[in-house]
This record gives C-alpha cells, sequence and structure tokens, in this order.
C-alpha cells in the first residue's frame, strides 16, 4: 500500500490504514508531506500541528526539523533537538543537520551507528542514507535504504542514487516496482520524471507535464518545480520558455543554487556570458557539483594542453 495516497498514511515508517486513524489527521500529514517533497519549505515550518496525534505530531516535526534544514538553519535545529538523541527520528535528523553544518566526519559516524542499531526505522534509513551517499559511502547507503518496507522516499532517495551512478537501469526497475503499489504517489511521480529526464525521447514532455502541473498550481508552485519545469523544457529544445520559468525560480529565490546553477547553464546554451551566474554561484554554494565539475575539466583541458607546444613560423 501506498503510505502518502487515498489509501493510507506513513506513521512513523509504518503504513497505517485510514480506518486506523483519524481521516483529518492523516490528511494533515498527507499535506505537509507533500509540501515539504514540493519544496514548499516554509509553508512546512508554519503548518499547524496542534491537532496532531502524538504519532502523527512527530512524523511532522521531522519534516519540519528537514524544512529548516533545507532552508540553511542546520545550527537552529541542534539547538532545537538537543537532548533528545534518544528517539531515533531525531537522532536521524541530527545527522542531517550535522552535515549540513559542516560536521561531515561526525554525522558519517552518526549515521553509521544509527544504520547498525536502528536500520528498521523508516526515517533512519532515509535520513542517514542521505549522508552516507553524500559522503560517497553509496553501497552502505543503498543497503540501508534496501530495508524499507513501503517507504516512498526511501525508493525516490534510491532512484536519485541510481541516477548518479548512471544506472538508468535500475532507476526505471526501481520506479516500476514502485507505481504497482504507488501509482497515485506525488513522489512515485517526481521520481518516473527524474527517470524520464535521463531515458529522453518522448518522456521529456511526460516529465514536462508533471513538473508544469506542480509549478504552475497555486497550492503546489514552488521553486523546486519551476527548476523541474525549467530543465524539461531544456531538454525539449523550448529555451524561451526554460528562461521564463528559471526567472520566476530566480525572483523568488535569488540565492537558490539550483537555480543559478541551472542559469549558467542556459546561458551558455544561449551564448550569453556565464560570469555573473557563476560568481553568484560561486558565493552561494562554493562546493557545488557544477563548480567542481567546472574545475576539474579546466585542469584536464591544461593538463592536455600542456603536452603541445606551439610552432611558431619565422
Amino acid at each position: 500500500m501506498d503510505p502518502f495516497s487515498a489509501e493510507g498514511v506513513a506513521i512513523l515508517g509504518s503504513v497505517q490504514p485510514w480506518g486506523k486513524t483519524h481521516p483529518a489527521k492523516a490528511h494533515q500529514l498527507l499535506n505537509i508531506h507533500n509540501a515539504f517533497h514540493q519544496g514548499q519549505y516554509q509553508a512546512v515550518i508554519d503548518f499547524d500541528t496542534s491537532s496532531l496525534s502524538p504519532e502523527n505530531a512527530l512524523a511532522a516535526r521531522v519534516l519540519q526539523l528537514r524544512a529548516q534544514i533545507a532552508l540553511g538553519h542546520a545550527e537552529d535545529v541542534l539547538a532545537d533537538i538537543e537532548g533528545e538523541d534518544d528517539e531515533a527520528d531525531l537522532a536521524a535528523v541530527k545527522v542531517v543537520a550535522q552535515y549540513a553544518a559542516g560536521d561531515h566526519a561526525g554525522a558519517v559516524s552518526a549515521a553509521q551507528q544509527l544504520a547498525a542499531s536502528s536500520a528498521d526505522n523508516a526515517t533512519v534509513q532515509v535520513l542517514a542514507g542521505t549522508v552516507l551517499q553524500a559522503a560517497g559511502k553509496t553501497d552502505e547507503a543503498l543497503a540501508l535504504l534496501a530495508k524499507h518496507q513501503g517507504s516512498l522516499e526511501a525508493v525516490a532517495l534510491t532512484v536519485q542514487i541510481h541516477l548518479q551512478q548512471n544506472r538508468t537501469d535500475l532507476a526505471v526497475k526501481e520506479v516500476t516496482a514502485a507505481k504497482r503499489w504507488a501509482q497515485d504517489s506525488l513522489l512515485v511521480n517526481l521520481a518516473e520524471s527524474w527517470v524520464g529526464l535521463r531515458v529522453g525521447g518522448d518522456k521529456y514532455q511526460q516529465s514536462f507535464y508533471i513538473f508544469e502541473e506542480l509549478a504552475q498550481a497555486p497550492s503546489s508552485s514552488a521553486v523546486k518545480s519551476l527548476v523541474g519545469q525549467a530543465v524539461a523544457e531544456l531538454h525539449l529544445g523550448r529555451l524561451p520558455e526554460a528562461e521564463a520559468a528559471l526567472q520566476q525560480a530566480i525572483e523568488r529565490e535569488p540565492d537558490n543554487a539550483e537555480v543559478i546553477a541551472n542559469t549558467v547553464v542556459l546561458s551558455a546554451i544561449l551564448g550569453k556570458s556565464v560570469e555573473e551566474p557563476l560568481s553568484s554561484l560561486q558565493s552561494a554554494a562554493p562546493e557545488h557539483p557544477l563548480l567542481q565539475d567546472i574545475q576539474e575539466k579546466s585542469e584536464l583541458f591544461d593538463k592536455a594542453a600542456a603536452k603541445y607546444t606551439p610552432k611558431v613560423s619565422s
């Protein structure tokens, strides 16, 4: 069963049918879950959780803390949950906050300990798995995620990892399997869109429809969806439309690293100067993968060029 569909709701990593929890509370948890994965982080933080059951309240709090981390407030999260390490879900949030705050070694060590002690916890699977993957420990991350029992987030993260590995075949397999039990889930639709952008062909248009629907609907519009729409437009060769979507995104969040990075790519394709957006990206996210990739290729070019001596004719 899809834990975030009309049939059920995820509570602390388990699946709870509508009949075993109050429908209104379950619906609230579905709403905050969807808002988080649409990138509506401030809406998640502002979400009213006063009417939730203790189980649902913890799940909602985890999402709110993760939203704070996504907005760059990792230190505040660490202060907020200090002394609550006995709760596995909050301990998992702590490792993500530690990593985001720059304590990579401490976060990875804590993630490995959680993976050993609480591998059956869905929040631990996803958040510890996120840290392990970020640290380059892909095999450990995938082994932990493979223990999930119907966690859509675990599926989505597994798909992202396979795409980073250039194993599109495994990503397709993961999405296909998830669609059998979570056909209408937001996360499965998003995962299918990510895969579609890698597969190409008519999948570009399918991915575009999903991102456009999310980006343009007032209830789900967010910068993350606009970036997805712009990337799909790029693949479809619709450059003015891609530029318009990125412009909307940058007006909302001018310091968003993913918006700036995609602006660099679009500017290069359009033959425009990339100096300004590259400088902005360097300020916003000096360790962004795009900057690292450019630096690596620049060094490779210099190394290759050094092998040749220019000949000057008299």
